[in-house]
């Protein structure tokens, strides 16, 4: 009976289905996610490591609010007054309770929108900025074109309240918060795990909605920001960074809370894996039909660890770095280097150049005759001198 139960596990270890399980278990390839849309980005060149359907509109949720924070803080004083409306008081879903005629710093209330998803901190921020919601609207949608270069947002509202209108790309998000954290104030508080709250009707500690920087941590988590309505799912954006490497993972629309942060979990994991950096070095030269092109800054690209790599530059003085399969994962543009101006001598210049440069080996030792000459005749009139006094002397 032992053998024969031997005989059958050895069987089932051998099998082919046996095999290719293992092998699915240990493929380092790109993962495989629930979340309808997601996009990984390296935060610093900007590549695009991961993504599955990245430029199909969706519902962002309160993925939104990465966005009014960081308007606010580039066009709005942070030490100005807010009076928070009653149209902010009322708005629904999450909220950091705010009291209508209540005076707050937009400072606080960026951190309410951002720590504690605070709609009605939106609300009070776009009325403070614009005046009100719809033209506060309207100048985040010019700000985001503008500043971002995003090209399929379109924004409703400050806080990602469900509106048909109100849709963006996962590609657009990842944009949007590579630009975001470039700024101190928004990184410093995208990354707060909590804050004391003192307000006129509520008085707590806000804690971080986003799991993977209190409840579930996970190693290099810079910041995050939750999302949910019933038509957009469980969205989520997240920074993370290992060594050299800055990542942004954003995930939309999964059908469960958990999964939008598995699906995260292994982009990341992916991402810290897979990619490292590489730079060419500011003045770095490269010649093409007898030109020299340079890099007039430090060139950063991502790729692939241990990935075999080319770098090839064309006439155009087009810098191209290829992988093994011939794929272009960066590109560059030099800049010509200027040719040294070597100026031409004239006939007469050139005579004159080479008489001066004869005259000046002619001089240097008709001078040292001369003085030559002067010590030799000083030494004879001391030495006549000398025999005189010897004559008189005698």
């Amino acid at each position: 009976m032992k053998k024969l139960f031997l005989l059958l596990l050895i069987s089932i270890i051998a099998s082919p289905l046996f095999t290719s399980t293992v092998q699915a278990a240990s493929d380092t390839g790109p993962p495989s996610l629930t979340s309808k849309a997601a996009v990984m980005m390296d935060a610093d060149t900007g590549d695009i490591l991961f993504a599955k359907h990245a430029n199909d509109a969706m519902y962002p949720a309160s993925l939104t609010k990465i966005a009014t924070a960081i308007y606010a803080i580039e066009n709005g004083d942070l030490d100005s007054i807010a009076m928070v409306s009653e149209k902010a008081r009322n708005i629904d879903g999450t909220r950091v309770y705010l009291e209508k005629g209540e005076k707050v710093t937009l400072k606080k209330l960026i951190q309410g929108l951002l720590i504690n998803s605070g709609n009605d901190a939106g609300v009070a921020i776009a009325e403070h900025l614009s005046g009100s919601v719809d033209k506060f609207a309207s100048d985040l949608n010019a700000y985001l074109k503008k500043k971002v270069g995003v090209q399929d947002t379109h924004f409703e509202n400050p806080h990602g309240l469900f509106d048909p209108d109100h849709v963006t790309t996962a590609s657009d998000l990842a944009k949007i918060t590579q630009y975001a954290i470039r700024n101190d104030v928004f990184r410093n508080i995208f990354g707060t795990v909590e804050l004391e709250w003192n307000g006129a009707s509520w008085d707590t500690t806000l804690l971080t909605h986003h799991k993977m920087m209190r409840q579930m941590p996970y190693e290099g988590v810079t910041g995050g920001k939750t999302g949910f309505v019933d038509q957009s799912g469980f969205t989520l954006a997240t920074t993370a960074e290992r060594d050299d490497l800055s990542l942004i993972a954003i995930t939309l629309d999964s059908n469960f809370q958990s999964k939008a942060y598995d699906d995260t979990k292994k982009l990341l994991d992916y991402g810290f894996s897979t990619f490292t950096h590489s730079a060419i070095a500011k003045g770095t030269s490269f010649k093409i039909d007898n030109r020299t092109y340079q890099a007039s800054e430090k060139l950063t690209f991502t790729h692939e660890r241990n990935e075999q790599l080319t770098k090839r530059a064309e006439a155009d003085g087009k810098l191209k770095v290829t992988d093994s399969h011939g794929e272009t994962i960066a590109s560059f543009q030099l800049k010509e280097a200027k040719k040294k101006n070597s100026k031409a001598m004239s006939p007469g210049t050139k005579e004159n150049a080479i008489l001066g440069a004869n005259f000046s080996g002619f001089l240097i030792p008709a001078a040292g005759l001369v003085v030559m000459i002067i010590v030799l005749h000083s030494y004879r009139r001391k030495k006549r001198k000398d025999s005189a006094k010897k004559w008189i002397l005698m």
